[in-house]
């Protein structure tokens, strides 16, 4: 059963690592002998380092790429938190699972199907937002052309597609807790209110703070999907992220050793952080993967 796992990490994690050498070279794509190049081309040490520190571009979406990747863990938390204790105060079976399921279901979808969608609710001239924003007598907004609106629809969008996953990892979380606790609250005339803030948040907080942890190895990962998806030339002051940048730097512009090392340095980046999150991970919570 493991197999086919392990032949397709292999063909598309491991092989393609050696592929890492063309950040120490000039790469030169050899005529009519398509990656050979790969063989005869110019060592040139950390000289592709060097220069991507040096392009003008580099340093906004390293800024771009921790604030909005930032910002999502930390609402990412809060929202399913909030989202997690309300439904546990839901008594009707069949509506908490009609709320779970409705709130689940967008994590289901592609980037580029809720992309689409929200290309078109947000359209300055027929999205149904602005159609709202014009008959409420203002102007219509570009959402995703204007450099002051572009990270909140990151933000929310994200949001509203993922939260529904980690709310159930909470409710998970809630349910586990011993109902006697509830039941000596009650007797101690304990409102619900106060069984949720006394009981039930600090049941689960050991949970928070593995989630929390664990998001930090996500720090440089902003999300290419939705960024490439939504963004455009008009937001890269406050939209380009590392993964878009180098996208642009290997695929665009056809600098395949520049965008090597640019993706080279992130993950170097990323393995540290995510070495300190599961440290943290089991210094606070006893979690460990080995």
């Amino acid at each position: 059963m493991i197999f086919p796992s392990f032949i397709f990490a292999l063909i598309f994690s491991y092989f393609p690592m050696v592929g890492i050498v063309l950040a120490f070279q000039k790469f030169i794509r050899l005529k009519g002998k398509g990656l050979m190049g790969f063989f005869h081309s110019k060592w040139v040490g950390f000289d592709n380092f060097e220069y991507i520190f040096m392009m003008p571009d580099t340093m906004l979406a390293i800024r771009n790429t921790l604030i909005i990747a930032s910002i999502k863990i930390v609402v990412g938390l809060i929202v399913p938190i909030t989202i997690a204790l309300l439904l546990n105060e839901v008594r009707n079976a069949l509506i908490k699972r009609g709320i779970q399921t409705l709130i689940y279901l967008p994590h289901f979808l592609s980037w580029i199907i809720l992309g689409g969608i929200l290309i078109d609710i947000l359209s300055p001239e027929s999205g149904i937002v602005n159609q709202v924003i014009k008959s409420l007598g203002f102007e219509p907004i570009f959402f995703l052309g204007s450099n002051d609106w572009f990270r909140p629809v990151l933000i929310i969008s994200d949001v509203w597609k993922e939260f529904g996953f980690s709310t159930i990892v909470y409710l998970a979380a809630i349910t586990s807790v011993n109902p006697s606790l509830y039941e000596a609250a009650v007797i101690d005339g304990a409102t619900r209110w106060q069984q949720t803030r006394h009981i039930t948040v600090p049941s689960i907080f050991p949970i928070v703070i593995l989630m929390m942890t664990l998001s930090l190895g996500n720090v440089l990962n902003a999300g290419f999907d939705q960024i490439f998806t939504l963004y455009n030339a008009t937001v890269y002051e406050t939209g380009d992220i590392l993964d878009t940048l180098v996208y642009r730097t290997g695929i665009v512009n056809a600098q395949y050793s520049v965008a090597t090392a640019m993706g080279l340095f992130k993950s170097i980046v990323s393995l540290l952080l995510i070495s300190i999150s599961y440290w943290l991970a089991y210094r606070l919570s006893n979690y460990r993967i080995f």
